[in-house]
């Protein structure tokens, strides 16, 4: 005959938490609840402005060296469009608003790297919807700086486009002053008086601005004949000549000077 086999223990419930004194059993449990549901609300997130930032200071350093309060949920770091430098200010949102108080608080005036940084707490309705606008995506820098569009080599034709432009801008300063009533000259750039083709525009437009412009470029050949003209006019100064003061300067001087004064005698003074 077989052995019975015994059934299965039925699944022990988990003992509820206890505390320590059995008396305050209820108010302990209380307590429990009241975190439980605290930890289930949803937090209000704060946004901090930071701002006298120094150099070398980044997303990744941000993020790292501001992590020790919270949880920063997300950080805009201002970056200047056309080199990618930091512009020196962020804005970083903390998962809570307490802690981003805390934060504005704690680093507000906190020298950091020989500089002051200004932290300030943003209230919820003056930060803008668009702020933390496409934070997520990776930084990458600018592949034609302004200083490189500015700098490239330009072809002939760019050159004379340029140069028509220019001329367009002062016709229309002078016929502006011109109807102001204003009878202003001042050297501008000389037109060429010739339609010839592109080459010989841009040339010709080039060499008339330096040769009828009051201040030329500083070219070699220009400074040069500056030192020539110096050279000359030190030659020519070979005699020296003092120049002396006036009589009546003499005058003026001598009457400036105070005349020494004379002491009472004791033998008067003992008489009165």
């Amino acid at each position: 005959m077989a052995a019975e086999v015994p059934a299965p223990a039925a699944a022990v419930k988990a003992a509820p938490l206890l505390a320590l004194e059995p008396r305050l059993q209820r108010q302990f449990q209380q307590k429990v609840q009241r975190a439980r549901t605290k930890r289930t609300e949803e937090l209000t997130p704060g946004v901090v402005f930071v701002g006298h930032l120094p150099r070398g200071l980044y997303e990744p350093q941000l993020r790292e060296y501001f992590g020790q309060f919270g949880t920063v949920t997300r950080l805009r770091l201002s970056r200047s469009k056309k080199t990618g430098a930091s512009k020196g200010y962020a804005f970083m949102e903390f998962e809570s608003d307490d802690v981003a108080k805390i934060v504005a608080d704690t680093m507000n005036n906190y020298l950091f790297s020989e500089r002051l940084l200004k932290c300030q707490f943003i209230p919820p309705e003056k930060v803008h919807e668009d702020l933390f606008k496409d934070c997520d995506k990776m930084f990458r820098k600018p592949s034609q700086p302004a200083v490189r569009r500015y700098n490239r080599i330009r072809s002939l034709v760019e050159k004379a486009r340029m140069t028509q432009r220019l001329l367009r801008k002062e016709r229309l300063l002078r016929k502006k002053l011109a109807e102001k009533g204003l009878d202003y000259d001042f050297p501008g750039f000389v037109s060429p008086k010739t339609r010839t083709s592109i080459t010989a525009l841009a040339c010709s437009s080039f060499a008339e601005c330096l040769g009828q412009d009051p201040t030329p470029v500083c070219t070699p050949a220009v400074l040069e004949r500056r030192k020539a003209a110096r050279m000359d006019d030190d030659t020519e100064d070979d005699e020296v000549t003092l120049r002396l003061p006036s009589a009546s300067v003499k005058n003026a001087v001598q009457r400036q000077k105070k005349q020494p004064k004379q002491r009472p005698s004791m033998k008067k003074q003992k008489q009165t």
